[in-house]
């Protein structure tokens, strides 16, 4: 069994964390001399382009430049493990709540006691404590192959374990962060036991080892590899969204698991503030502006994501799909359960 600190949060290697002690002198001294005019430091793994209009947007209305370093989650906490005091990081901003909740157990943020984020986020996008926030949601769903499923024979997320999918599912690896978060959801909806039985009939159903990321599973579904899988909204939109890709959309349709029970499976892209932030305020003020209207509407067109703050317009694809019940036990509950849902995901034989 491989440990989870290595798959899960130690991504980084030893080669990483030499480069990032190598880097910190400069870096720390080209962010100094912009302390004075007003900066703040973000570390994320967002690496969506479309993210450069939040930030020139902030800049504009603020005065406050952004310094962005970017580099995947796991990567980017050892960063700023190492580094330690001397970070110039203010704000660490991932893809995941897990890779949230595990900061905050290594005692990297502070809280922030701001009424605006209290008042625009959900208590269930966020920590109870304020240490991060949600900025934006990510649902994840279910998908079919059009001409060989119906909805109707569709219905929850344990349904997929059922005989009657076997050889017809794709998944992507179990090393997957969005993965991880689905089982560990499950389990505080359904238990330990009765996950561990859906996760075993989940691999039995498998019409292939997992392979590739939520693109490739859609596209297999497309092509008529598979007849099901589970993604995430965001990258099907993208295809309605290419002319060149067009036809991969029109054959994959989506479905909203558990609309009478818990309701789907949302996790969130979100930051929180870092406890040696050398522009505390500012810092502060960045993560105030991701739910502004103008921010909020980057978020919801850019990346073709869902907004965390309501009365926010979708993208017309997402709004085109309509309104579905969303799991609301807590997207902070999904990290104390991120290391139990590798375990049953390892005896289950997910690779």
């Amino acid at each position: 069994m491989r440990k989870i600190t290595r798959r899960v949060f130690l991504g980084a290697s030893a080669a990483v964390g030499a480069v990032a002690l190598a880097e910190l002198t400069g870096v720390k001294d080209s962010f100094a001399q912009r302390r004075g005019a007003g900066v703040v430091n973000l570390y994320s793994s967002r690496h969506y382009n479309t993210d450069k209009r939040l930030y020139t947007d902030f800049e504009r209305q603020t005065g406050i430049r952004v310094n962005l370093i970017e580099g995947k989650g796991d990567e980017l906490l050892e960063r700023i493990k190492s580094e330690g005091k001397n970070s110039p990081a203010d704000i660490l901003m991932t893809v995941n709540a897990a890779i949230l909740w595990q900061a905050q157990q290594d005692g990297l943020f502070i809280p922030v006691n701001s009424r605006i984020l209290r008042e625009r986020i959900p208590p269930y996008l966020r920590d109870p404590a304020n240490h991060w926030f949600g900025f934006s949601k990510r649902a994840r769903v279910i998908m079919y192959n059009k001409s060989k499923v119906s909805p109707s024979e569709l219905s929850t997320y344990e349904d997929l374990a059922s005989p009657k999918w076997k050889g017809r599912l794709v998944m992507r690896s179990s090393t997957n962060i969005y993965n991880q978060s689905l089982v560990a959801n499950m389990i505080v909806r359904i238990g330990k036991e009765r996950t561990e039985r859906w996760v075993r009939g989940l691999v039995a159903n498998f019409a292939r080892p997992p392979e590739g990321n939520d693109s490739a599973q859609i596209e297999a579904v497309a092509a008529g590899i598979a007849d099901l899988t589970i993604a995430n909204t965001y990258y099907l939109v993208r295809y309605a969204n290419d002319p060149r890709k067009r036809e991969v959309y029109d054959r994959v349709g989506v479905f909203f698991p558990d609309q009478r029970g818990a309701g789907v499976h949302i996790n969130i892209s979100g930051g929180g503030v870092l406890r040696h932030a050398p522009n505390k305020e500012n810092a502060i003020r960045f993560l105030e502006y991701l739910v502004s209207p103008s921010a909020q509407d980057y978020f919801a067109r850019g990346n073709n994501e869902y907004p965390v703050v309501k009365g926010v317009k979708l993208e017309p694809v997402l709004a085109q799909w309509g309104t579905f019940k969303e799991d609301t036990t807590g997207v902070a509950k999904q990290g104390p359960n991120l290391a139990e849902a590798i375990r049953i995901m390892d005896r289950a034989g997910w690779k």
